[in-house]
């Protein structure tokens, strides 16, 4: 397997790569791991990587070009065949062992690591990416939620381990997922930031990110809203959007 680990604290691997399962898997040369510096793929002289997110609020967003420069980068130094792309975030899909087996199979895999408020939604699509999460709890950055997941497929590769094989289940403030975030440029590759965090109404940008967040969380984690009691408001909303779908 070929693994790339997109990131803005190279600093943070080294060690880690170095030892247990991760080290045997790569002395045995079933795999190969490239850690790639998005600030390297900046074009400012202060290194920029990320923005003041539109609609306001507070945190900064990873900018999109950094991260599609480092990317591609990545891509061309693992040779044919397009890599698995995966994002670490709190709002992806949660990584299990059924989800490790099947991306063990993977020949290339990129890992982008979250950082600040976020990553620019775009890159999602540019990238063709998928969002994996590694529970419910807040970490500094993606970095940690990487080193999981490499060491969860180092140790499934055929031949690292032998015919040992195990697993471990794994277990937020407000028990919702976030709203889709977004930075400058307002279009980038066709994709454009949604209208409504451009127009400096407040209420809109308030209502439209709880409604998206509500609509992530019926979409991609009911059990976080089963139980819960929600205002006036989110049931309006929820029940909005599950108007939508029925139409």
């Amino acid at each position: 397997m070929r693994l790339s680990i997109l990131t803005l604290n190279p600093g943070y691997f080294p060690g880690a790569l170095d030892e247990g399962m991760i080290r045997i898997a790569r002395q045995k040369g079933l795999l190969e791991v490239s850690v790639v510096a998005i600030r390297d793929f900046t074009t400012d002289r202060y290194g920029t990587t990320d923005d003041y997110p539109y609609g306001g609020g507070a945190g900064m967003v990873m900018k999109v070009e950094p991260i599609a420069r480092a990317f591609e980068s990545a891509r061309r130094a693992a040779g044919p065949g397009a890599p698995h792309v995966l994002v670490t975030s709190p709002q992806g899909r949660r990584f299990t062992q059924a989800w490790a087996r099947d991306l063990a199979r993977e020949p290339s895999i990129a890992i982008l690591c979250g950082r600040y408020r976020g990553i620019d939604e775009r890159v999602i699509p540019i990238l063709g990416a998928e969002e994996i999460s590694i529970g419910d709890y807040v970490l500094s950055g993606g970095e940690p939620a990487a080193l999981v997941i490499v060491d969860a497929l180092a140790r499934l590769l055929p031949g690292v381990l032998g015919d040992a094989e195990s697993a471990e289940a794994d277990s937020f403030s407000e028990p919702l997922l976030d709203a889709p975030v977004y930075t400058r440029p307002e279009e980038c590759e066709g994709h454009r930031v949604p209208e409504v965090l451009l127009s400096g109404n407040h209420e809109r940008i308030r209502l439209w990110r709880r409604r998206e967040a509500l609509r992530r969380t019926w979409n991609r984690r009911p059990d976080l809203l089963e139980g819960r009691e929600l205002s006036d408001e989110d049931k309006r909303l929820l029940k909005e959007i599950k108007g939508e779908v029925a139409r």
